[in-house]
C-alpha cells in the first residue's frame, strides 16, 4: 500500500488553476497532491543572442522553490549569488521540454520566459513544474494569437511529464516525497501526446535496473501521462476554442 492509499499506477489528484495571476501572458496554479507549483509565462520582445536576426524565438526557464516550501526553510537562492546546481539542471529540463513544443521560427524575435516557483513540495516538483509550465505555454500563446503577434499557431506538440519509481520492486507512478526517498529507481518522462519521448532522467540508487524494469516503469508512465494530458486538455480547450484553435495529436 503506497503512503496515501493510491494503486502504484495512479497519479495523484491534478488541479490546475489558470489565469492565477493577472499579468503574465500565461500562468497555471498546479497541484498534484500536496506538491503546488506557481507556472507563468511572460512574453519578451527580444529573442536569445545567438537567434538575433534569425527571426527565431527562444523559450527558457527559471525554477526556485520558496524558502518554506518543505518541512525546514531553506536559504533563498537568490542570497548565495546564483541557483543551485539542482535548480539550474531542472530549469534546463524545463527549457528543452517546452522548446520541443512550440514551431520556434513562428515566434518571432522574442523569449517565452518560463517561471516556475514551488510553493509547496511533495515529491515529483520537476514533473509538475513541465506539465503545469506546458499549460501556461499555451495560454500565453493564445493571448499572442489574440494580439495578432502570431502568423501562424505554433504549437506542435503536447508535452507532459511524470515520475516513475521503484519501490521494493514494485512500479510506482507519480512519487510523493517519502517515496521518493525510499525509491530503488528515481525515472522522470517527458512524453509527447502521441507517446514519444522528449527526455528520459533515469538513476537507479542502488543495485542496477534491467531493460524489463525499465520497460515497465515507461509503461506505467505512459499510463500516468494520459491522465495528465486529460487535466490540461480539460484547462487549455475552453481557450483555444474561441479562436478557432486546436490542440496538436
Amino acid at each position: 500500500m503506497r503512503p496515501d492509499g493510491r494503486q502504484p499506477g495512479e497519479i495523484r489528484p491534478v488541479r490546475l488553476e489558470p489565469d492565477f495571476v493577472r499579468y503574465p501572458e500565461g500562468s497555471v496554479l498546479y497541484r498534484a497532491g500536496e506538491t503546488v507549483v506557481l507556472c507563468n509565462v511572460s512574453v519578451l520582445d527580444r529573442t536569445a543572442g545567438f537567434l538575433r536576426g534569425t527571426g527565431e524565438g527562444w523559450i527558457t526557464a527559471e525554477y526556485a522553490m520558496l524558502p518554506r516550501a518543505t518541512e525546514e526553510r531553506s536559504e533563498r537562492e537568490v542570497s548565495r549569488g546564483r541557483p543551485s546546481g539542482r535548480s539550474q539542471e531542472i530549469q534546463r529540463l524545463i527549457g528543452r521540454a517546452l522548446r520541443a513544443a512550440v514551431d520556434r521560427s513562428l515566434l518571432g524575435e522574442r523569449t517565452l520566459q518560463v517561471d516556475c516557483d514551488v510553493l509547496q513540495a511533495d515529491g515529483s516538483t520537476r514533473t509538475a513544474a513541465i506539465s503545469g509550465a506546458w499549460v501556461a505555454l499555451v495560454l500565453a500563446l493564445a493571448r499572442m494569437w489574440e494580439q495578432g503577434l502570431l502568423p501562424e499557431w505554433p504549437l506542435i506538440r503536447r508535452i507532459a511529464a511524470v515520475s516513475v519509481g521503484l519501490v521494493g520492486g514494485e512500479v510506482r507512478v507519480d512519487l510523493e516525497y517519502t517515496e521518493d526517498l525510499d525509491c530503488d529507481v528515481d525515472l522522470n518522462l517527458v512524453f509527447t501526446g502521441t507517446g514519444g519521448l522528449v527526455e528520459v532522467q533515469g538513476t537507479a540508487e542502488g543495485e542496477p535496473f534491467s531493460a524489463e524494469e525499465l520497460q515497465a516503469m515507461l509503461g506505467a508512465g505512459w499510463g500516468g501521462a494520459g491522465e495528465l494530458f486529460e487535466a490540461q486538455r480539460a484547462v487549455v480547450v475552453p481557450r483555444l476554442e474561441p479562436l478557432g484553435l486546436s490542440l496538436p495529436d
